[in-house]
């Protein structure tokens, strides 16, 4: 588990913020509780170790509070909702949620679902990420499968690591194609595929956990 384990829970729901309160404290966590989308904007969620989110808020969103949060940090989100929808659940996870739960459910499987996230690997001081059979240093920009370094271009290395920090969860299509790929060179989808099999490749037997999210994008097995 993380060194922090302060967890940001965002419900504008009292009966349930209270309930949820009490159960990750009994967990060992540090919730702090904000019953608002206009608070949950203003928060540093560098300042937590995971977030649970609720969308329907007041005051915003929780999908624009989600977007803020990922452009902000990698901390992982939780989100919660009483919308099933699948086109709910995509749009969530494209914009970088980690976890969906959906209402109504037992504050037990959220605490599972909240320990399961931060069992997870996470970017360490040095840089440095191990994640099994995979090695990542990011200082010195080097992967290495099993001990052997894998050849990566810079293209293949940022995706990688992209992929890495938040191993475990989908990270989108559009935001790799933004934040990885060259916007005046190869910014399409298309060839973000490309990269991505060629990586694959390249990582040998590792390269089958990098995976397909469907209608979303790509992930890491942990």
């Amino acid at each position: 588990m993380m060194t922090t384990t302060r967890i940001l829970l965002v419900e504008d729901d009292e009966a349930l913020g209270r309930q949820l309160v009490e159960r990750l404290a009994k967990s060992g966590f540090e919730p702090e509780w904000l019953r608002t989308g206009a608070a949950a904007l203003a928060a540093d969620p560098s300042a937590y170790a995971l977030v649970v989110l609720d969308l329907m808020l007041p005051g915003a969103h929780g999908l624009d509070v989600l977007k803020r949060l990922r452009e902000q940090a990698d901390v992982p989100v939780l989100v919660l909702s009483a919308r099933n929808e699948t086109t709910t659940k995509v749009r969530a996870l494209g914009l970088g949620a980690d976890d969906y739960v959906t209402k109504p459910f037992w504050p037990e499987e959220l605490i599972a679902r909240v320990e399961a996230r931060l069992r997870r690997p996470s970017l360490q001081k040095d840089d440095v990420l191990d994640l099994g059979s995979l090695r990542l240093d990011l200082a010195a920009r080097r992967a290495f499968v099993d001990g052997v370094e894998a050849e990566l271009t810079r293209i293949e290395f940022e995706v990688l690591a992209a992929l890495a920090r938040r191993a475990g969860a989908a990270v989108s299509r559009q935001w790799l194609v933004s934040h990885v790929l060259d916007p005046d060179r190869d910014g399409t989808e298309r060839t973000l595929d490309v990269h991505v099999s060629r990586l694959r490749k390249k990582l040998g037997p590792t390269g089958a956990r990098v995976v397909t999210v469907w209608g979303v994008g790509y992930r890491l097995e942990a």
